[in-house]
């Protein structure tokens, strides 16, 4: 195990002066694991501050264009994990998600064009804030079997870099401000709400809460007139505004 690399990393990482002194120790940490590929993205509303979702990333050529155009992004698996996960997985551990899936020979394309691109398998690391998921850090390529100790300590490099990244470009103390809310929601509106702004539909929502996508339509019927909003594209603007979610 490599664990004093990671060690090692959690200290120069909070000292790092520039993105892209962060950007090398991160590289120099993934390649004492043999890990080729990484991306470090946030989610909610901080993308329009910080140009897009994605902080930093490293993809082998082609592939993004490919999920792209092939919009893998509708049944990628370890995606759609990421919007329930409290904890790091690996992606692998992820397909069952899409075992019944009437979509699920696309997932079996996507992985087909993955290993091609050597994308094998990787581990998603979650990273939340005070209101949801902030963002993730997904590293991968060859396989890479991580003792429980080693997934621990990347969930931690994965936080520690996420806020240092922030940090250098300006965007932690935004998140650290206190956000008043004028509009008390629910535990379970809380979590209706996170879900549509990662794009899910009423079946996607119900079966991630385990509820009804009536259930699910009644609380986002709820949300509208609570919110005083138009539909549910609205919602997801307003919650995003208002700080409801991150």
């Amino acid at each position: 195990m490599n664990i004093h690399s990671i060690v090692h990393f959690l200290v120069l990482a909070g000292e790092a002066k520039s993105t892209d002194e962060l950007i090398k120790q991160l590289d120099a940490l993934l390649a004492s694991y043999r890990f080729d590929f990484y991306e470090l993205a946030i989610d909610g509303r901080l993308q329009e501050e910080a140009g897009g979702p994605v902080l930093a990333e490293r993809w082998p050529g082609g592939w993004r264009e490919i999920y792209a155009a092939k919009r893998y992004a509708l049944v990628d698996p370890a995606a759609r994990m990421l919007v329930i996960a409290q904890r790091p997985y690996r992606v692998r551990d992820a397909l069952p998600l899409m075992r019944n899936d009437p979509r699920r020979s696309r997932v079996q394309r996507m992985m087909q064009d993955a290993v091609k691109h050597g994308l094998h398998d990787g581990y998603m690391f979650p990273i939340h804030g005070r209101t949801g998921l902030l963002g993730h850090m997904a590293i991968g390529g060859r396989p890479v079997d991580l003792s429980p100790a080693e997934v621990a300590l990347f969930d931690a490099a994965a936080k520690r870099i996420m806020w240092r990244m922030l940090e250098l470009r300006g965007l932690a103390s935004d998140l650290e401000k206190p956000t008043p809310v004028d509009i008390p929601l629910t535990r379970r509106e809380l979590d209706v709400v996170s879900h549509l702004t990662q794009g899910l539909t009423s079946p996607e929502i119900a079966k991630a809460l385990q509820i009804s996508s009536h259930t699910v339509d009644w609380y986002i019927n709820g949300l509208q007139e609570k919110m005083k909003a138009r539909n549910r594209q609205h919602v997801v603007a307003l919650a995003l505004r208002k700080g409801f979610v991150a």
